[in-house]
Protein backbone atom coordinates (compact mmCIF):
# COMPACT_ATOMS: atom_id res chain seq x y z
CA UNK A 1 0.00 0.00 0.00
CA UNK A 2 2.78 2.01 -0.75
CA UNK A 3 3.51 4.37 -3.58
CA UNK A 4 7.55 4.79 -3.93
CA UNK A 5 7.29 8.36 -5.11
CA UNK A 6 11.28 8.63 -5.43
CA UNK A 7 11.63 5.95 -7.14
CA UNK A 8 8.69 6.75 -9.58
CA UNK A 9 10.52 10.06 -10.20
CA UNK A 10 13.82 8.32 -11.01
CA UNK A 11 11.95 6.24 -13.69
CA UNK A 12 9.86 9.47 -15.40
CA UNK A 13 6.67 7.64 -14.27
CA UNK A 14 4.59 10.23 -12.68
CA UNK A 15 1.54 9.39 -13.05
CA UNK A 16 0.04 5.60 -12.53
CA UNK A 17 -2.74 3.24 -11.04
CA UNK A 18 -2.92 1.28 -7.95
CA UNK A 19 -5.35 -2.01 -6.94
CA UNK A 20 -4.56 -3.76 -4.00
CA UNK A 21 -6.94 -5.76 -1.26
CA UNK A 22 -7.19 -4.86 2.63
CA UNK A 23 -7.69 -6.00 5.90
CA UNK A 24 -8.38 -3.72 8.63
CA UNK A 25 -7.88 -3.51 11.76
CA UNK A 26 -11.34 -5.59 14.14
CA UNK A 27 -12.20 -1.87 15.65
CA UNK A 28 -12.65 0.05 11.91
CA UNK A 29 -16.01 -1.05 11.83
CA UNK A 30 -18.35 1.03 13.55
CA UNK A 31 -21.68 -0.34 13.06
CA UNK A 32 -22.90 -2.85 16.06
CA UNK A 33 -23.25 -6.61 14.99
CA UNK A 34 -21.26 -6.04 11.87
CA UNK A 35 -18.17 -6.61 10.22
CA UNK A 36 -16.11 -5.28 6.69
CA UNK A 37 -15.40 -7.78 4.41
CA UNK A 38 -14.09 -7.86 0.57
CA UNK A 39 -12.14 -4.48 0.76
CA UNK A 40 -10.39 -3.38 -2.54
CA UNK A 41 -8.90 -0.84 -2.95
CA UNK A 42 -8.25 1.27 -6.58
CA UNK A 43 -6.98 4.28 -8.03
CA UNK A 44 -4.45 6.76 -9.74
CA UNK A 45 -1.85 9.27 -8.54
CA UNK A 46 -0.23 11.70 -10.28
CA UNK A 47 3.14 13.39 -9.27
CA UNK A 48 3.32 17.42 -9.47
CA UNK A 49 6.95 18.89 -9.94
CA UNK A 50 6.75 20.49 -6.33
CA UNK A 51 6.43 16.87 -5.25
CA UNK A 52 2.68 16.90 -3.88
CA UNK A 53 0.97 13.72 -5.02
CA UNK A 54 -2.18 13.45 -5.91
CA UNK A 55 -4.12 10.62 -5.39
CA UNK A 56 -7.87 9.47 -6.52
CA UNK A 57 -9.10 6.22 -4.86
CA UNK A 58 -12.23 3.93 -5.08
CA UNK A 59 -13.04 2.02 -1.73
CA UNK A 60 -14.98 -0.65 -1.89
CA UNK A 61 -16.43 -3.34 0.46
CA UNK A 62 -19.08 -5.35 2.30
CA UNK A 63 -20.70 -4.28 5.31
CA UNK A 64 -22.09 -7.78 6.75
CA UNK A 65 -24.02 -8.39 10.18
CA UNK A 66 -27.06 -8.00 11.72
CA UNK A 67 -29.77 -5.64 11.10
CA UNK A 68 -29.62 -2.54 13.43
CA UNK A 69 -33.42 -2.92 13.81
CA UNK A 70 -34.37 -5.98 13.93
CA UNK A 71 -31.59 -8.24 14.07
CA UNK A 72 -31.99 -10.36 10.64
CA UNK A 73 -29.22 -11.04 8.15
CA UNK A 74 -27.67 -7.55 6.38
CA UNK A 75 -25.24 -6.73 3.60
CA UNK A 76 -24.86 -3.79 2.15
CA UNK A 77 -22.13 -3.06 -0.72
CA UNK A 78 -20.13 0.46 -0.46
CA UNK A 79 -17.98 2.35 -2.78
CA UNK A 80 -16.71 5.70 -2.11
CA UNK A 81 -14.49 7.93 -4.00
CA UNK A 82 -12.27 10.04 -2.67
CA UNK A 83 -9.36 13.02 -3.91
CA UNK A 84 -6.33 13.13 -1.54
CA UNK A 85 -3.24 15.30 -1.84
CA UNK A 86 0.13 14.26 -0.21
CA UNK A 87 2.45 16.98 0.93
CA UNK A 88 5.88 17.38 1.63
CA UNK A 89 6.69 20.04 4.86
CA UNK A 90 3.58 22.20 4.53
CA UNK A 91 0.98 22.83 7.22
CA UNK A 92 -3.01 22.27 6.33
CA UNK A 93 -5.78 19.69 6.04
CA UNK A 94 -3.43 17.28 3.26
CA UNK A 95 -1.68 14.30 3.86
CA UNK A 96 2.00 14.78 4.64
CA UNK A 97 4.85 12.20 3.33
CA UNK A 98 8.23 12.04 3.46
CA UNK A 99 8.71 13.12 0.06
CA UNK A 100 10.18 9.09 -0.41
CA UNK A 101 7.10 7.07 -0.35
CA UNK A 102 3.62 7.53 0.35
CA UNK A 103 1.76 5.12 2.95
CA UNK A 104 -1.78 4.57 1.69
CA UNK A 105 -3.00 2.90 4.59
CA UNK A 106 -4.00 6.54 6.85
CA UNK A 107 -5.86 7.41 3.78
CA UNK A 108 -8.22 4.34 2.86
CA UNK A 109 -9.20 3.82 6.62
CA UNK A 110 -10.05 7.61 6.29
CA UNK A 111 -12.09 6.42 3.68
CA UNK A 112 -13.82 3.72 5.27
CA UNK A 113 -14.71 5.41 8.36
CA UNK A 114 -16.28 8.41 6.48
CA UNK A 115 -18.37 6.43 4.04
CA UNK A 116 -19.54 4.01 6.52
CA UNK A 117 -23.59 4.31 7.20
CA UNK A 118 -25.00 4.98 11.10
CA UNK A 119 -27.09 1.77 10.53
CA UNK A 120 -27.60 -1.46 9.14
CA UNK A 121 -30.73 -2.57 7.37
CA UNK A 122 -31.74 -5.70 6.20
CA UNK A 123 -34.38 -3.96 4.25
CA UNK A 124 -35.30 -0.43 3.26
CA UNK A 125 -37.62 1.00 5.60
CA UNK A 126 -37.02 -2.09 8.07
CA UNK A 127 -39.87 -1.52 10.60
CA UNK A 128 -37.28 -3.16 13.58
CA UNK A 129 -38.41 -6.06 15.46
CA UNK A 130 -42.07 -7.11 15.13
CA UNK A 131 -43.37 -7.98 18.65
CA UNK A 132 -47.05 -9.21 18.49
Amino acid sequence: MKIEVRKLNAQKKYAGEFNFGYTPAENLCLVPLAELTDIKVSGSYEIFDDGDVEVTMTVGYKLKGQCSYCLEPAEKEITYTSDVLYVTGRDGDDYRYDGISIDLEPAVKDAILISQPSVLLCKEGCAGIDVK
